[in-house]
């Protein structure tokens, strides 16, 4: 049993070395070639022209609270930046909904029959999600990379980005990147306030391949304030194919719910 534990222990470290050496043979990236990856993120995930439908689960866990569960079905029209989202459950929550049209974010309540403006960098009701969060992604767009290295996670070759934000836009002003190298997807973020605090660690556990793009399917957030404080979005039924205009409007958030 002792050789065979030495023997355990041998193994993953022959693998170990040989995953460093092979970062090491790798030919270093430019400053330019770290900024690139915020690009390829983005286009892994990016429909384009195609019109892209899920559901996503979000459980909430609080220490002494009762877990809360909201499903919702999303809609997505990337080349438009087009997107709507509308919970489905709890009953008590049915039909509310956000429509992104063109710069502007709304969010509509059945009961009052109101829109009111609302932000990406909102919180999705009561969890640890952002609307944000489940938008098309623009890292390019919203980030530069201000500092970079290469490194491990798990077994996993990964590009690690310090990343600052381009515009006051996004959620959090500073992050912190794990990418995994092929293809170049996240596996880890830390996002950070203005005073640099941690205020929140994500980990993106499973992808699927939807069409030519690639989604999580798990994400699980971490509330780096308040100590167990906890997240998990998953996604289920995605499906890319044609939607009508009518889908991305006012009126149609409106018709649903009558």
């Amino acid at each position: 049993m002792h050789n065979i534990v030495n023997f355990l222990h041998i193994k993953k470290a022959v693998i170990l070395i040989t995953l460093l050496f092979s970062l090491a043979l790798l030919p270093a990236l430019s400053s330019d070639q770290y900024g690139k990856i915020l690009e390829d993120i983005d286009n892994l995930q990016n429909f384009g022209d195609n019109d892209f439908t899920t559901i996503y689960t979000i459980v909430s866990e609080k220490p002494g609270e009762e877990r809360e569960v909201l499903e919702v079905r999303l809609f997505r029209r990337d080349v438009g930046d087009l997107f709507l989202m509308i919970i489905i459950s709890p009953e008590v929550q049915k039909g509310q909904g956000f429509l992104q049209l063109e710069d502007n974010l709304w969010f509509y309540d059945p009961e009052s029959r109101k829109f009111e403006h609302s932000s990406a960098k909102e919180n999705i009701q009561n969890s640890d999600a952002k609307n944000n969060d489940l938008m098309v992604q623009t890292l390019s767009e919203d980030y530069t990379v201000v500092s970079h290295e290469e490194g491990i996670l798990g077994n996993v070759p990964v590009y690690i980005l310090n990343l600052e934000a381009k515009n006051d836009e996004v959620p959090y002003p500073k992050m912190k990147l794990w990418v995994r190298q092929t293809p170049t997807l996240p596996m880890k973020s830390d996002e950070y306030g203005y005073s640099e605090r941690l205020m929140r660690s994500s980990a993106y556990l499973n992808y699927v391949k939807v069409g030519e793009k690639y989604l999580p399917t798990r994400i699980l957030m971490v509330d780096m304030l308040n100590v167990g404080e906890k997240t998990q979005i998953t996604m289920t039924n995605p499906s890319i194919g044609p939607l009508p205009d009518y889908v991305f409007t006012k009126a149609y958030l409106e018709k649903v719910n009558k």
